[in-house]
């Protein structure tokens, strides 16, 4: 019997001001993704995810206490398991730790959904802003 691959956990931000989501590039620059990343040793993911929208876009903000979603994905060999937050942006940078490295994009939803090439991130991404309590602050 095959051994069943291990996920490796990591977290994902969907950060949104205004009725936008913010989009960074790939460290390659070829596709355009949300912060994530893996969990670190001894941080919540909820602090993880924070950390990654700050060094990834350069974002401040709230995030929501609980996770909207994960997905799956095969990358390189490994398995991925990310769970999935949403930020309520409160400040962007315009310098942070990986500016020099990605681009940043604000697209409606409908517009970031078509720029996202996993399809689990963008099923959360249609689910999460067809509340418009999530996508417009009060």
């Amino acid at each position: 019997m095959a051994a069943a691959i291990k996920p490796i956990p990591q977290v994902a931000t969907i950060p949104i001001r205004q009725g936008r989501i913010c989009l960074v590039t790939s460290r390659s620059g070829k596709r355009w993704v949300v912060p994530k990343g893996c969990l670190e040793p001894g941080k919540t993911a909820g602090q993880t995810a924070l950390q990654e929208a700050w060094e990834e876009a350069g974002l401040l903000g709230v995030l929501e206490q609980e996770p909207v979603g994960s997905y799956l994905y095969e990358k390189s060999g490994n398995l991925y398991h990310v769970t999935v937050f949403v930020m309520q942006v409160t400040r962007a940078a315009a310098r942070w730790p990986e500016n020099s490295e990605r681009q940043r994009s604000w697209l409606p939803p409908m517009k970031a959904r078509l720029r996202i090439d996993r399809p689990g991130l963008r099923r959360i991404i249609r689910l999460v802003t067809a509340h418009e309590s999530v996508t417009v602050p009060a």
